[in-house]
């Protein structure tokens, strides 16, 4: 456990991508921003040796990996998901495999997918990384736009005023009510007022569990 200077516990992350300068790049990004990078790994197998090793509060994965590159990341990522649900999970990728990423997304808190191509502010990075590792979720709007290009059907959609489609896709990218306040030029208690209504529609029980934000966007998304 590493603390910084102040005496805050730093966020413990290991990182899988066969890239090495780009995994090198977002290691030494992260450690500038003050998460502890305690493992890296090129392949599927030496991802999990690292998650059993320093049980990390985040792994950062890369889906496509030796040795088939094809969907090694989001194989390994079921994995630690059923052995460490307690280690959160963002899949950093350049492809917007959509229903893999409905899958790993509807396994609750700490998760997050994000397109490579779409990360080009540092600092927002950093405070996305920082978000998941402590049990948010966060989907890339790019993936969403993907999610509802291919689901097609159903009626939510026009049930949904344009406010909630707002609101809905401010929630999707991982946003307070605070954040969506302020997003959006409103109070927080009309930002509430719209997630419960979205809440509603989608037919899902207002828990205390904040994932339901994420299954509330993914419930939409499926019934196009």
């Amino acid at each position: 456990m590493t603390r910084d200077i102040v005496g805050e516990i730093r966020k413990r992350i290991v990182l899988a991508d066969d890239d090495t300068l780009l995994r090198e790049g977002i290691a030494s990004l992260l450690q500038r921003s003050g998460f502890d990078v305690v493992g890296q790994a090129h392949d599927a197998p030496g991802l999990l040796d690292l998650i059993r090793e320093h049980r990390p509060d985040l792994a950062i994965i890369d889906i496509r990996m030796p040795p088939g590159y094809l969907t090694e990341g989001f194989d390994a990522a079921r994995q630690i998901r059923e052995q460490f649900p307690e280690t959160g999970i963002l899949v950093l990728s350049a492809h917007a495999e959509v229903e893999q990423a409905m899958e790993l997304l509807a396994t609750g808190r700490r998760v997050g997918y994000l397109l490579k191509s779409r990360v080009t502010d540092v600092d927002e990075f950093a405070e996305t990384v920082g978000r998941i590792a402590s049990g948010g979720s966060v989907v890339d709007p790019a993936l969403v736009a993907e999610l509802i290009a291919v689901r097609r059907r159903g009626d939510v959609l026009h049930e949904l005023t344009k406010r909630e489609h707002e609101v809905l896709a401010l929630m999707a990218e991982g946003r307070s009510n605070a954040g969506i306040a302020h997003r959006l030029w409103i109070t927080e208690g009309t930002v509430e007022k719209h997630v419960r209504s979205i809440l509603a529609r989608m037919q899902l029980p207002d828990t205390e569990d904040d994932h339901r934000r994420v299954l509330a966007v993914l419930a939409y998304l499926d019934s196009r």
